[in-house]
């Protein structure tokens, strides 16, 4: 069982991935939906592996995901905007394309170990 956290500030798409990840046989860390909660998160629990939406209530998720590639936490970004919404350092991280179903979750989250 892997902890996975999920950075989510969309209420709906939060549930979506905690049940979907639930069903998969993880544990789900969160949803953080402020990026300062993520980081506080990040810093006190053990996470195995992570979602980022790239905009979290306005601000962009990359402190996160330098923190975690700092700590060698894998994690792929869950985004409407595409390889657009990525910034140069990050173009070789797996985007989950919004709108996602639970089969694409389940893909994304193959290479994990339950």
């Amino acid at each position: 069982m892997a902890r996975i956290l999920v950075v989510e500030d969309e209420m709906l798409v939060a549930m979506l991935l905690e049940d979907t990840i639930g069903d998969l046989g993880h544990k789900v860390i969160g949803p953080a939906m402020r990026v300062e909660t993520a980081l506080s998160v990040v810093e006190n629990e053990p996470i195995d592996f992570a979602i980022l939406d790239i905009n979290i209530a306005g601000k962009l998720s990359f402190p996160i995901a330098d923190r975690l590639r700092e700590l060698a936490v894998p994690f792929i970004f869950a985004s409407g905007y595409g390889v657009d919404g990525v910034v140069d350092g990050y173009r070789d991280v797996a985007i989950l394309q919004k709108p996602f179903s639970p089969d694409q979750i389940a893909a994304a989250l193959l290479h994990l170990k339950p």
